[in-house]
């Protein structure tokens, strides 16, 4: 006979679960403000994972947003299987509710092979967001692709613009918009953002996802290979780096943030300062950083609890933060 499991243990208090993938995208969506109603966004899909969880939840959060979505796949002509795992993509937008179409392209074996496939995916996604007048193209991309591409790009010795990297949104290059335009309204494409809703999730995150809404994907080899630099940093390197450091994933991710806010605050800005006139020296952490960037994103005054027991007070008038009140209380006074 096996044993008895005992008494149930006591509920934890507080949160007993990590958000869902709804409620990360739900966040990050309305934090960075990717999304707004009315707004009609195109889906790419591929049948994957990602892609897959990414254009569920855009329809489950159709009602609380407000916004329209259309998907949109890409066959690279490059694998037979491509076209089965389009079809997994069309059979949930069918379910969904979502309009879906497909493009084929034609990308040639060779040198870049990944590279240029990218570009010819992005130039038709562009081309159909004109189409169906969507103002954003919506990819997959977790916290651990961003993590990835980081170390991607050290190990290629990028600085710190090349390590800002697939922030939540981003304009469409101008390249694919060029692409977009041909046989559409000219300019139709030029104000099509890049969007990534599943910033905040990791990978796992979206598996879950999958697993408890019964989901079907399909998984492409090309992922598996080690041929490929990025396959090596995520099964070799990133597994390394989260032995050394579990939370390195947020790390690389906090990194970007930090150098994406660097590049989108404008030049010649007033530094942060002291009770109005004192340049600001308080330590801060990356967290504390990461707060603080949010709310200037959003215009939001925030006060920030500092080393010390103090707290301050920042405001963000003219896209300048500056600390408007300064609460600093020291230990022992």
């Amino acid at each position: 006979m096996s044993p008895s499991p005992g008494p149930a243990p006591p509920p934890r208090r507080g949160r007993s679960h990590p958000p869902s993938l709804i409620r990360l995208a739900e966040r990050l969506i309305r934090d960075e403000r990717l999304l707004a109603r009315g707004d009609v966004v195109l889906c790419a899909c591929s049948g994957g994972p990602d892609s897959t969880a990414l254009l569920h939840v855009l329809a489950l959060l159709r009602r609380r947003i407000g916004h329209e979505v259309v998907a949109h796949g890409v066959d690279h002509g490059l694998r037979a299987a491509a076209a089965a795992e389009l079809a997994i993509a069309r059979d949930l937008a069918e379910r969904l509710g979502v309009p879906y179409a497909s493009t084929r392209v034609d990308v040639a074996p060779g040198a870049n092979l990944q590279a240029r496939a990218r570009a010819a995916r992005f130039a038709a996604l562009a081309a159909a967001s004109a189409a169906h007048g969507a103002r954003a193209i919506a990819t997959g991309h977790t916290a651990d692709d961003r993590a990835e591409t980081v170390l991607l790009r050290l190990l290629r010795g990028a600085g710190p613009r090349g390590l800002a990297v697939l922030p939540p949104r981003a304009p469409l290059w101008p390249e694919a918009a060029g692409a977009a335009c041909s046989g559409v309204e000219p300019g139709s494409a030029a104000g099509v953002e890049l969007i990534r809703p599943l910033l905040l999730a990791r990978r796992a995150d979206v598996l879950a996802h999958l697993g408890r809404h019964h989901l079907a994907f399909a998984e492409d080899p090309s992922n598996g290979d080690p041929r490929f630099t990025r396959v090596r940093v995520r099964r070799e390197l990133l597994p390394l780096l989260e032995d050394l450091s579990p939370a390195i994933v947020e790390h690389l991710c906090a990194l970007s943030d930090m150098l994406v806010a660097g590049q989108d605050r404008p030049s010649g800005g007033e530094p942060a300062v002291l009770s109005g006139s004192e340049p600001l020296s308080v330590p801060l952490g990356r967290a504390q950083r990461l707060a603080i960037e949010r709310a200037r994103k959003l215009g939001r005054p925030l006060r920030v609890r500092v080393r010390g027991g103090g707290e301050i007070a920042v405001g963000f008038p003219e896209e300048s933060s500056v600390l408007i009140e300064d609460r600093s209380v020291r230990r022992g006074a």
